[in-house]
């Protein structure tokens, strides 16, 4: 079917309609100067078994090596059962059929389960210019229509993710002890390690501990290169690079470790660690950043620039000192932002006088995400064998609060259980990433 002019005007690409054969060599051109796609996930539900070879021949191409495909059949109605029950992934492709009234009220459904962050692309059978304009307008990210090639999906979803106008995609995360021996770097391990498992979705933990960091340590690692080497050559540091120097984890985990040597110092200066934070968010859907307890420059710009942060403290009295200081320079830092998380750490240890840990976040003005209680036995045997809490005992309640926190850190909404909405609110949690 050949696109309207008028539509192919509004919709600015090329690439989201069915061309004749003589303009499909320009949509052809731009797919194959589409960079690779960065580690997001993406699930498609589709409708038409052509729909499908097309989705499947995509999974094939070099450009989306790197990211998480699933596909499934059933369009929308499949997509709103499945996320229902689970969190949104980057992205959802999903193939509709039929009028512009039904599209419309399935895709009202589908928002009410969609994170802030998820991006959708619509694939449908319709080619009318009003409907392309409400679904950009609502919050959809492209419009294809059928029937499409591989390589206009692949184009599409590269202008999402791999053009240089895309916004960056990951969110940073960033664990700051209040007082060494505080625990925040198991912390921030075993939290990054439940974000990757419950979420199925890419995970890069940064150890930037570069003389003591311990996540080479927890997660049963031992890599040559790390933090110090992308620090140490600014001019090589590219999305390429950082793909050779990460260490796997796990499937949806990779390390990014510190030497944790003394053979030199490291004295970092405070734009140290910027390029890499800027390079890392453009290819991870999340970045943890385990940040050493100590106060200089390169510590406070990292902490003035991410996106959360979550402070861990012990209930006692030098802790409550050096938190309620964090928290007011935090407040004064980032007035705008939200306010950090608190995990209490080590509680109700035997012996031990302790502030309660309300009291202690009453002080501070902030609420406790977490008491995870003086559990040694079972910390001392995670970190001999270079195992997480979740792999020595997924029944644990601790366990239970690392997935807790991953939630709270990720971003992405709980499932939605209340009453669907009508057609005024449309992908209006996606129109906010969007706005």
């Amino acid at each position: 079917m050949s696109a309207n002019p008028d539509l192919r005007e509004m919709a600015g690409h090329l690439d989201t309609m069915s061309l004749p054969d003589e303009q499909q060599f320009a949509v052809n051109d731009e797919a194959i100067q589409i960079g690779p796609i960065p580690r997001i996930t993406i699930h498609g539900f589709f409708l038409n078994e052509s729909s499908m070879r097309v989705a499947e021949a995509a999974m094939e191409d070099r450009r989306l090596a790197k990211a998480h495909l699933k596909l499934d059949t059933g369009g929308i109605p499949a997509a709103i059962e499945i996320f229902s029950q689970a969190p949104t992934p980057n992205l959802i492709v999903v193939e509709t059929a039929g009028h512009k009234e039904d599209l419309i009220a399935s895709l009202d459904n589908l928002a009410e389960y969609c994170d802030a962050g998820t991006k959708v692309i619509v694939v449908g059978d319709v080619n009318d210019v009003t409907l392309y304009r409400d679904l950009i307008s609502r919050g959809v990210s492209e419009y294809l229509i059928t029937p499409m090639s591989v390589l206009q999906l692949i184009a599409s979803i590269g202008t999402l993710y791999a053009s240089p106008d895309a916004e960056p995609l990951g969110r940073t995360i960033a664990f700051y002890g209040v007082k060494g021996g505080c625990g925040a770097s198991t912390i921030a391990h075993n939290g990054a390690w439940s974000l990757a498992r419950c979420f199925e979705s890419e995970v890069v933990v940064s150890d930037l501990d570069l003389p003591f960091g311990t996540a080479g340590l927890d997660y049963n690692q031992d890599p040559l290169q790390g933090v110090f080497e992308a620090v140490s050559s600014p001019e090589r540091l590219d999305e390429t690079y950082l793909d050779r120097i990460l260490t796997k984890c796990s499937e949806h985990l990779s390390l990014l470790a510190a030497p944790a040597t003394l053979e030199r110092t490291y004295d970092q200066s405070e734009k140290s660690f910027e390029l890499l934070l800027e390079t890392m968010r453009a290819s991870m859907p999340h970045v943890v950043l385990d940040l050493p307890h100590a106060w200089n420059a390169w510590i406070k710009n990292t902490l003035l620039n991410v996106d959360e942060i979550v402070l861990v403290a012990e209930p006692d009295l030098a802790n409550l000192r050096n938190a309620k200081n964090a928290a007011d320079m935090l407040k004064q830092m980032r007035p705008n932002d939200r306010p950090p998380h608190l995990i209490m750490n080590k509680v109700n240890m035997p012996k031990r006088p302790e502030i309660k840990p309300d009291e202690f976040a009453g002080a501070l003005g902030l609420t406790v995400q977490a008491s995870i209680p003086f559990e040694p036995q079972l910390f001392g045997t995670a970190a001999n064998n270079g195992q997480m809490i979740a792999e020595l005992d997924g029944k644990h309640a601790i366990t239970r609060m690392f997935d807790d926190l991953a939630q709270s850190v990720s971003g992405k909404a709980q499932p939605s259980r209340s009453p669907r909405s009508s057609l005024g609110g449309l992908l209006s949690k996606l129109k906010r990433r969007a706005g």
